[in-house]
């Protein structure tokens, strides 16, 4: 499974229709889960983003399509992160020359 870690901006329409937020996520959520995704996590934040999702996922072409759908809607945009876990990084470190 691949990793991503989504963060989220909420666009001026999305944030104009702020009320309809908690649909929206569980709608995206409930479509992520159709292409073969699993939710990790999905927490509201304060910062320079509004919203983090970490998901795991088939492949990258998953994940690519989601965010795509995602973003096409209007109401968020989405910077992706590819995640690694603490033995994957261990892994690479010791293929090193």
């Amino acid at each position: 499974m691949v990793r991503n870690i989504l963060l989220m901006k909420l666009t001026e329409q999305g944030a104009k229709d702020i009320k309809g937020a908690p649909q929206r996520i569980e709608q995206a959520i409930k479509t992520f889960e159709k292409m073969g995704g699993k939710v990790l996590g999905f927490y509201v934040i304060t910062g320079e983003y509004d919203y983090i999702a970490i998901g795991e996922m088939p492949n990258d072409e998953v994940g690519l399509t989601f965010v795509l759908g995602l973003t096409a809607q209007g109401n968020v945009k989405v910077t992706t992160c590819h995640a690694y876990t603490q033995q994957e990084f261990a892994g690479a470190i010791g293929k090193l020359p």
